[in-house]
């Protein structure tokens, strides 16, 4: 379980196949940067663009970790080298600064608007249909991994769309800084809503 408050921007340095067929997975190695992993233990959880994994290497400044084919073909970020998103998983004295955040990518947006308003950005990302109704005003949305608040949802012919304000802060502390429209981003939606949803589902079908 993470928060969303992105700890630190790492790089995927390395990207190593796991085997010679199309359905093999990668290896990643990722420098953490400021990301302190002196806590961190094999088998821990690290959010990588908002993509739970699992260290199974690491150093004082590196850590790797397998991504299956499965993982690959359901988020963005992972297949290139560059900067990442990282978070530690929570720990019970942790501070839940953002949201109960799992690290698992419910679905991929596409970001149609990423431009400054005055101190701010506005950021808008188009959610895939089947997760439109998770959305809501003022609700918690998770964008490669940083817990956001959605500003607005407008339901269009073409498709769904949230609107998001970005403070400098996390624009300069997180990979967001990069969007542009057109590039794909990691969805994943809010627990709560989660659970809402099918209590609601199955509360009408008894």
């Amino acid at each position: 379980m993470f928060t969303g408050i992105i700890a630190a921007i790492g790089r995927i340095e390395s990207i190593t196949p796991l085997g010679n067929t199309d359905d093999a997975g990668v290896r990643l190695s990722i420098n953490a940067g400021r990301l302190p992993l002196a806590d961190v233990q094999l088998g821990d959880s690290i959010a990588i663009q908002g993509a739970c994994m699992t260290v199974i290497e690491k150093s004082d400044t590196h850590f790797s970790v397998d991504v299956s084919r499965e993982s690959l073909s359901k988020t963005m970020g992972l297949t290139e080298h560059g900067e990442v998103n990282l978070e530690k998983a929570l720990t019970l004295s942790d501070r839940l600064g953002g949201h109960l955040v799992t690290g698992h990518v419910d679905g991929l947006g596409t970001v149609t608007m990423f431009e400054q308003v005055g101190e701010s950005w506005h950021l808008a990302v188009r959610v895939p249909e089947f997760l439109r109704k998770y959305f809501a005003y003022k609700g918690s949305a998770t964008i490669n991994g940083t817990s956001l608040t959605v500003n607005q949802v407008r339901d269009e012919t073409t498709g769904t769309e949230i609107d998001i304000n970005l403070i400098p802060h996390t624009v300069e502390m997180t990979t967001l800084k990069h969007l542009k429209p057109g590039v794909q981003v990691n969805v994943e939606i809010d627990l709560i809503a989660r659970y809402v949803e099918r209590m609601v589902s199955s509360a009408n079908t008894n």
